[in-house]
């Protein structure tokens, strides 16, 4: 037997969830041992089942590697003690041993009972706030000197995705990237997802590529916006710029949409948006003089969308309205993201991963994209909930436009 131990608990639907046999390849592929020292098996939908384990390792470093991965997991440590804590060395800096969150819903044990952590979101340290007995997720850049960050693995609870009871799409397609899905039943599903969400008043966001305008699908998404099925759109200086190009000029990158041929000239066409966008002062402006009349940007615009473009180190411009500090856009991004329960991420790698980091696991990911290595990484950066859609971004509006019944209007 290792000669280091510590016994953890798992409760839900831990066995037709996978969560029992992937907390056993986690504990072997780790170098530990576990022995089971208790089951009960919940034989109705509704029931839940239990496991206690002793999870042994050759040394406490072993075992606190292994601790930190089942708590992924939602491996509960039996031992009754709080979370503990440092405080911050200084601004924007953590202790040694911080606890890096992940975007599933936490809990930590504060003067012996279970609290929420808020602000569920991956990558960041936790906050403890003593005197009101409080929890929150923060930005590493966030952190000021002296705040209570939460270190180790004790006093943590997270609580992990259950598989849905009912055999809906996002429960037995998401992390199944595959070229060859029935794309009109997912996309017809989807569709009835986007009208259950705002049938009750939930946001859905957008991460928008540019290769939406390229594809020619940027009508299709701009009746999507003006029928009000989006209520925050992310995307960069690309989509924003080729949207107002088609809209002005009917070109994208110079190329016409209406025959797939370039123009002559094209070639500064983005150019010529963008200076015009400028001239005007923003977006909002240039809709408000009547200088942009259509299209993905006027749609937001028309229809109070909450727009944030982040823009990147190649931006021509940019565009007034594109957000040049990271860190800002970073910080308008997660504002923006917060309640949202649908997100469809088409045609953009960094945007998709970057805004996939911010939402909390609960939230249902639609990816789309031609190239599905980059639904694949989208999942290995641990967005590992979204469901991936290997089709072009205009079929992909289109058909979706259409399920949605839009596209007779």
């Amino acid at each position: 037997m290792n000669g280091f131990s510590e016994d953890i608990v798992l409760e839900g639907h831990i066995i037709d969830s996978w969560i029992l046999p992937k907390v056993f390849d986690a504990v072997m592929d780790l170098g530990g041992s576990f022995d089971m020292q208790e089951i009960r098996v919940g034989r109705r939908k509704d029931e839940t089942s239990y496991a206690r384990l002793k999870i042994s390792a050759d040394s406490e470093a072993q075992l606190h590697r292994i601790l930190l991965a089942l708590q992924d997991y939602g491996a509960e440590i039996v031992s009754r003690g709080d979370v503990s804590t440092e405080p911050a060395p200084r601004d924007g800096v953590l202790p040694d041993d911080f606890y890096s969150t992940t975007h599933l819903p936490t809990q930590v044990r504060l003067n012996g009972s279970w609290v929420d952590v808020h602000g569920t979101e991956m990558d960041l340290a936790i906050v403890v706030d003593p005197a009101r007995s409080g929890a929150r997720m923060v930005p590493m850049a966030d952190v000021r000197a002296g705040d209570a960050v939460v270190i180790g693995h004790d006093g943590i609870r997270i609580i992990p995705l259950q598989r849905s009871r009912d055999r809906e799409i996002f429960s037995f397609m998401a992390s199944d990237v595959s070229s060859e899905k029935p794309k009109r039943l997912v996309i017809e599903a989807v569709a009835r997802q986007m009208q259950e969400t705002r049938a009750h008043g939930g946001k859905i966001l957008v991460v928008a590529g540019p290769a939406i305008v390229h594809s020619g699908a940027g009508p299709y998404l701009a009746r999507i916006i003006h029928a009000g099925y989006v209520q925050v759109l992310f995307g960069g200086n690309a989509i924003a710029t080729h949207d107002v190009e088609s809209a002005l000029l009917g070109t994208s990158l110079g190329t016409a949409l209406h025959s797939g041929q370039p123009v002559e000239g094209g070639h500064r066409h983005h150019m010529i948006a963008i200076n015009t966008i400028r001239r005007a002062g923003s977006l909002r402006a240039a809709v408000e003089a009547g200088i942009l009349s259509q299209g993905i940007m006027y749609e937001c615009i028309r229809n109070n969308v909450e727009l944030v473009l982040a823009g990147s180190i190649r931006d021509d411009g940019p565009l007034p309205d594109v957000i040049t500090d990271t860190v800002e856009a970073q910080k308008r991004m997660r504002a923006a993201a917060q309640n949202v329960e649908m997100a469809l991420m088409v045609a953009t790698m960094l945007h998709s991963i970057a805004t996939g980091n911010m939402l909390p696991a609960a939230v249902k990911i639609v990816a789309v994209d031609i190239n599905p290595a980059v639904v694949t990484k989208l999942a290995d950066r641990g967005t590992f909930q979204a469901l991936g859609l290997v089709t072009d971004a205009e079929l992909f509006m289109r058909e979706l436009s259409e399920a949605l019944g839009l596209n007779g209007h």
